[in-house]
Order: structure tokens, then C-alpha cells, then sequence
């Protein structure tokens, strides 16, 4: 399965309400500080709502909440690594997508051959705090050489005006959070993000 350019995350199943009927088809939830019940709840709900439209659907770290409740793509970064049980999701048939930052970094994950290899922040971002200054278009290039066929995400101060720039560079698919949360009309937002990428 071929994964599409454009990887919107977003933090509630509100907004892939909002959003999925927009034509959306790659979509990652991404649950913060919420109790075991609501972060369920909210999978479960994610889960259906893109089945009914066609989306795959990534669940950013609750890897077990992923199993029990059937979904198929699972994104970890590199702390969630640490604690995730990597034999249990490869058991389970997830397909996982995992953050990368440097080469170290790189090198471990390609090592478990995700489906996935996500880099960032290719720009400067508002959405954390992070170590890692921008990473830039050359690296973009770059860790593209060396990911080969594993599709490359490019992430971090992404907007629709950059990302051209970042599937010439090299990226396969762009993601962003921000640029649509924060926009004054995200909708209209994510339909020039579906433009620019499609």
C-alpha cells in the first residue's frame, strides 16, 4: 500500500470529523495526557471514522491500545521505543512508523525496518521543545539516500508554501500539525495541502 503525501496529525477525533470528508487518506492521532478510558475511546472512534472514509489511520504511541483495538499503523518516536514491545507489534502485524532526528538514530530504526522513517524538524517548530536545530532540504536529501524504498516523512514548521520543496528534496510524504490547527480556516487549509500534494 502506498502511503499519500499529505500526513496531517491532529489530537482529537473532532478534527477528523472536521477534516475527513475533505478527502484526507493518511492521518495520524496523536493523544496527550488523557486517561487510559478517553485515549480508547478516542482510538476506537478514529478507527471507524477511517474506515468509513477510506484513511489509514496511525495511533501516535499507545502501541497496546493499537493492538487491542485493531488498527494497523502505530508511529513511535524515540523515548516510546525505549519502552514499546517491539516483538508484540510485529506479532500483532502493526506497520510502524518511527521518529528520527539524527544518525544514530537512524541506524536503530532502520534496523527494525519500519514502514516508515519520519525526520525532522526540517524547520523550526512552535508545536515542542526540541535538542535538534532544523535539520534543512539538504538532509532531507540525504536520509533519503540511505532510507532507499522506506518512504521518507518529512516534519517540523511544515506548512503548504514548503512543501513542494520538501518532496523535491527528497520526502515522500510531508506532515504537519500547526499549519491547519492554527489556521483561521483549517478547512480550506487542508484542501491546498490536498493541492500542493496530490
Amino acid at each position: 500500500m502506498s502511503l499519500d503525501r499529505f500526513y496531517p496529525i491532529f489530537d482529537h477525533t473532532d478534527w477528523l470529523e472536521r477534516v475527513l470528508p475533505l478527502g484526507i487518506k493518511l492521518v495520524q492521532l496523536r493523544i496527550k495526557d488523557q486517561p487510559d478510558a478517553v485515549i480508547r475511546e478516542q482510538i476506537a472512534k478514529g478507527r471507524d471514522l477511517c474506515a468509513q472514509y477510506g484513511c489509514a489511520l496511525v495511533i501516535n504511541d499507545y502501541w497496546q491500545a493499537a493492538i487491542d483495538l485493531g488498527v494497523e499503523w502505530l508511529h513511535l518516536g524515540q523515548e516510546d521505543l525505549d519502552e514499546a514491545d517491539l516483538k508484540a507489534i510485529q506479532k500483532a502485524g502493526l506497520k510502524l512508523g518511527v521518529s528520527t532526528h539524527d544518525d544514530d538514530e537512524l541506524e536503530r530504526v532502520l534496523a527494525i525496518e519500519p514502514a516508515y522513517v519520519a525526520l525532522g524538524p526540517v524547520y523550526p517548530t512552535i508545536l515542542k521543545k526540541m535538542k535538534w536545530h532544523q535539520q534543512g532540504l539538504p538532509r532531507v536529501t540525504e536520509w533519503k539516500e540511505r532510507v532507499g524504498s522506506i518512504p521518507l516523512v518529512g516534519i517540523g514548521g511544515m506548512n503548504v508554501e514548503r512543501a513542494p520543496g520538501v518532496l523535491e528534496a527528497g520526502a515522500d510524504i510531508v506532515s504537519a500539525v500547526t499549519d491547519i490547527t492554527l489556521n483561521a480556516d483549517p478547512e480550506a487549509r487542508v484542501r491546498q495541502w490536498i493541492e500542493v500534494t496530490r
